[in-house]
């Protein structure tokens, strides 16, 4: 025995050479932790940077002119009528509608009266419509949230040197945000449709991705055997994880706007919106996400399934049970962590994605909301798309405000997916 030992041990440095390479490896291994440091470092200040420069753009001081002094339509007011101290938010609807007769064309009463009644509008939204049609109060000058916290002397100076400008402190994220459509003018634009579209979109790519990414990878795990077909399906999954985003929109725009047009639009079901007979609905853009995601869920639903002990198999199949109730009862409950994480990273790739939406034709401006599978669509990045690409810089902080909306959009389902994983998970235990 001891022979085999020293047989064994000769390999080994001894004495000072052993604490030379002990050493070696000692500095070695700090270094390496230097570097694995250093890259998380890197990582975090990005990530501050991008948070800062989104959060510079979507607060600070702006410059408002008005084209119409709100004080010239209250001095129109009557002296009877008690209005004549009242601000103009305060006037009740019938002054506003007056006041909207008074200072528009009769053709955008019509226009505005075949939109919606006035008869079923509120206050608040008559006193909305003339900001926007009478006062028309528009931003001439924005400035940056940094600049607005140092330079704020020098921004009160260029104010005065502006006629009938009033500089006021704006959130571009506000409840009037998330809840106005889309506008040609900064001040009135919102995100509202954009929102709805994201959801939609993404309701579509979930309820199809998942069960059949899982049932793909059920298959694949569970029952395909090793043959020459089955490996050339494995390949290819594993090979269009990697495809650039924009081939599948170019394979949505084949198939799901033009070979399924029918389908996509409504038509087959004679319930399709006119406007949309050309298959941009929101079921293409779902059924685009869908595939765009579906080589994700599998890999990562059959790593899962992988990764429970075969001895959870056999010990159901030893006590009668037929594979498929081994599967059901005890293999899918414990892969479900594992497959929930893959498809909360799937569907926050899905949610941000632009290119296959901007080939299969959505909308950059749309301010009617997507009632249904059927409809006109726009989503939050084809917004922030659409808003970073005009020439003014209110539609840059607009930008800003859509890309926080979106950050706590993506938060909010991902939270959401990360408590049923780990509900189903303690189920499971």
């Amino acid at each position: 025995m001891a022979i085999r030992y020293e047989k064994w041990a000769t390999g080994f440095p001894e004495g000072a050479s052993g604490v030379r390479q002990v050493h070696q490896r000692q500095r070695s291994g700090a270094l390496w932790g230097v570097v694995f440091m250093a890259s998380t470092l890197v990582g975090i200040l990005a990530l501050l940077a991008l948070l800062y420069n989104v959060f510079d753009s979507a607060f600070g001081y702006v410059a408002i002119q008005n084209a119409v002094d709100p004080a010239e339509l209250m001095a129109g007011a009557a002296p009877d009528s008690g209005l004549a101290g009242a601000q103009l938010a305060e006037l009740p609807k019938e002054a506003l509608i007056d006041i909207l007769e008074a200072n528009v064309s009769a053709g955008l009463m019509r226009r505005l009266e075949n939109d919606q009644p006035f008869a079923e509008r509120s206050q608040e939204s008559v006193y909305e419509l003339v900001l926007e049609r009478v006062v028309e109060p528009a931003i001439v000058r924005s400035w940056s949230l940094t600049d607005s916290l140092l330079r704020r002397s020098a921004i009160e100076a260029e104010i005065a040197a502006m006629p009938n400008a009033k500089l006021t402190f704006r959130s571009w994220v506000t409840g009037d945000f998330l809840t106005s459509p889309q506008s040609s003018k900064p001040e009135f634009a919102g995100v509202r449709t954009a929102i709805f579209g994201s959801l939609w979109v993404i309701l579509i790519t979930i309820l199809v991705a998942l069960p059949v990414g899982v049932g793909a990878a059920i298959y694949l795990e569970e029952y395909a055997g090793n043959t020459w077909f089955n490996r050339l399906i494995e390949t290819n999954i594993n090979n269009l994880a990697g495809v650039p985003s924009i081939i599948y929109g170019m394979l949505g725009l084949a198939i799901f706007v033009r070979a399924l047009e029918p389908l996509t639009s409504g038509a087959l079901f004679g319930i399709g919106d006119p406007t949309t007979a050309n298959g941009r609905t929101v079921l293409a853009a779902g059924l685009t996400m869908a595939l765009l995601i579906l080589p994700l869920i599998i890999i990562n639903a059959r790593e899962a399934i992988r990764a429970v002990p075969a001895s959870l198999r056999q010990a159901g199949l030893g006590l009668g049970a037929t594979q498929w109730q081994t599967i059901w009862s005890h293999v899918l409950p414990s892969a479900l962590p594992g497959i929930m994480t893959g498809a909360i990273l799937s569907i926050s790739r899905a949610i941000g994605e632009t290119a296959p939406l901007v080939v299969i034709g959505a909308s950059t401006f749309i301010v009617v909301d997507p009632n249904g599978p059927f409809s006109k669509f726009t989503t939050l990045p084809i917004q922030i798309y659409q808003w970073t690409s005009r020439p003014q810089a209110e539609f840059r902080n607009l930008a800003a405000g859509a890309i926080l909306v979106l950050l706590a959009l993506l938060l909010t389902l991902n939270a959401t997916a990360i408590w049923i994983r780990n509900r189903y998970s303690h189920q499971g235990n």
